[in-house]
C-alpha cells in the first residue's frame, strides 16, 4: 500500500438532452412544423399556438409514458363519445395528474394499440379536428400583449 491517495473520479459530464420519444408522432406531424419543447418530464408538441400533446417516456412513474393528448376541452372520462372514448379506447387519465387537469388523457405507451392508437390521433390532428389541442394560458397572455 502506497501513500498516495487515490485520484478524484472525474466529474462525469452532464447527459445531453436526449431527443423525444415517439419520434413516429412527430415524422406524421411534419406537414403541421410542429414545434417541440422540453417541458416537465417530457416534450411538449405544439401546431402553432396551440399545445396538442406532450411526449413522455421516463424511468419515473412508468404507468405515464406515453403521449399525453390535450383536447380543447374538459370533460369526464365516462363513456360519454364526446371522450373520444370510441377513438381511443385505450385512453385514460394521468396518474401524476391526479385527476386535476381534465383536458389532458395519456395514450400509454404499455396499451396493445398504443401505435394505432397514436396514429389515430395525429390523422385527427392533420385534419384539423377542432377538439383537440388548445392554446395555453401562457400563450394567451403573450398574444395579447403584442396587440396593445
Amino acid at each position: 500500500m502506497s501513500g498516495r491517495l487515490n485520484p478524484p473520479h472525474p466529474i462525469s459530464p452532464k447527459p445531453k438532452r436526449r431527443s423525444p420519444p415517439y419520434s413516429f408522432v412527430l415524422e406524421a406531424l411534419a406537414s403541421l412544423n410542429p414545434e417541440v419543447r422540453p417541458m416537465f418530464s417530457g416534450y411538449s408538441v405544439y401546431v402553432g399556438d396551440n399545445i396538442v400533446c406532450m411526449l413522455r417516456d421516463r424511468p419515473n412513474a412508468p404507468e405515464d409514458n406515453g403521449i399525453w393528448l390535450v383536447f380543447a376541452d374538459p370533460f369526464d372520462t365516462s363513456d360519454d363519445p364526446k371522450a373520444l372514448r370510441h377513438e381511443f379506447p385505450s385512453i385514460r387519465p394521468i396518474q401524476l395528474l391526479q385527476g386535476k387537469i381534465r383536458h389532458w388523457l395519456i395514450l400509454g405507451a404499455d396499451a396493445p394499440n398504443f401505435e394505432s392508437e397514436s396514429m389515430h390521433f395525429c390523422d385527427l390532428l392533420l385534419a384539423r379536428d377542432p377538439r383537440l389541442g388548445r392554446i395555453p394560458e401562457s400563450r394567451k397572455t403573450r398574444n395579447r400583449s403584442r396587440i396593445r
